[in-house]
């Protein structure tokens, strides 16, 4: 049985001291071990940004993709061997800008992968600019005078685009975020947990204070029922998003691996021999 020190390798993660990712790794870690997976299980995929450096820093298989194409990969990963755990990971950046047609077609597909977003309302790798969830107002080397584009909203996106998971956390409640993944990742479809991660060197605003601030808790909602997709998308609207919890998941929903018809062996395992004749007519295309 695995224990979270099995997922940890030798590489120090070098993201700013106080950066909310490093609690999205611990909690990786712990659900993972939580939830029975041994290291040689799970696959991590992320895109580009400060999020990417995730799948580096795991013991686990891993591919620090292009930037917003870790749910392509992500999803392949799982069609090769769908025996395997997959997580994949990005920025809101990754996720809601250049990934966001994928994120949504992922959603929609219902593959059963667990995405996680690290949300810090900002470009940080790239030394501060205004992101897809920036809010109105917010100042960046790109905004001089503030952001004038409305900030995307990532629950109803992922309520509206059908994810049969959908859950939010914050980076300083770990207990509750290590549940949320251990959750997302037992849940037989698409997961999508977005973090609220503090960039505390570039966003100044929305701090780890803020949200202390500004964040409602689904636990101190009475009557509040995450098998209901109207009220889950009721109660997003009626906080602008800022609601921490399990707040959509539907059980019901297949997932895409059981709706097509593949084969029952993982792509994978198959012994299968490329036809010498249709291989070099396919080589000879590209010479």
């Amino acid at each position: 049985m695995s224990t979270s020190a099995d997922f940890r390798n030798q590489i120090k993660p070098n993201w700013c001291p106080g950066c909310g990712h490093y609690a999205l790794q611990n909690a990786l870690q712990q659900a993972a071990a939580h939830a029975n997976i041994e290291p040689h299980q799970l696959a991590v995929i992320s895109g580009i940004g400060c999020s990417g450096r995730l799948s580096g820093y795991m013991y686990a298989y891993g591919v620090h993709g292009i930037h917003g194409r870790a749910l392509p990969i992500a999803q392949g990963v799982k069609m090769g061997n769908r025996d395997l755990t997959v997580v994949a990971c990005g920025g809101d950046g990754d996720g809601f800008a250049i990934g966001l047609g994928h994120t949504i077609h992922a959603m929609k597909r219902n593959m059963d992968i667990t995405y996680i977003v690290l949300d810090n309302h900002v470009y940080g790798l790239t030394k501060g600019q205004t992101s897809p969830r920036s809010d109105l107002g917010f100042q960046t080397k790109t905004t001089p005078n503030g952001a004038t584009e409305s900030p995307i909203s990532a629950i109803e996106l992922a309520l509206a685009s059908g994810a049969s998971f959908v859950a939010q956390g914050f980076s300083q409640n770990i207990k509750e975020l290590t549940s949320l993944v251990e959750q997302g990742i037992r849940h037989k479809g698409f997961s999508f947990i977005n973090v609220f991660s503090p960039c505390v060197t570039f966003n100044k605003v929305n701090t780890y204070e803020w949200y202390k601030n500004h964040l409602t808790s689904l636990q101190d909602i009475h009557n509040y029922d995450s098998m209901n997709r109207s009220q889950a998308m009721e109660v997003s609207m009626a906080h602008d998003g800022l609601i921490t919890g399990l707040i959509y998941r539907n059980k019901e929903k297949r997932s895409y691996q059981t709706t097509i018809d593949v084969n029952k062996q993982p792509l994978a395992q198959l012994n299968r021999t490329p036809d010498k004749e249709i291989l070099e007519k396919l080589i000879s295309e590209f010479i």
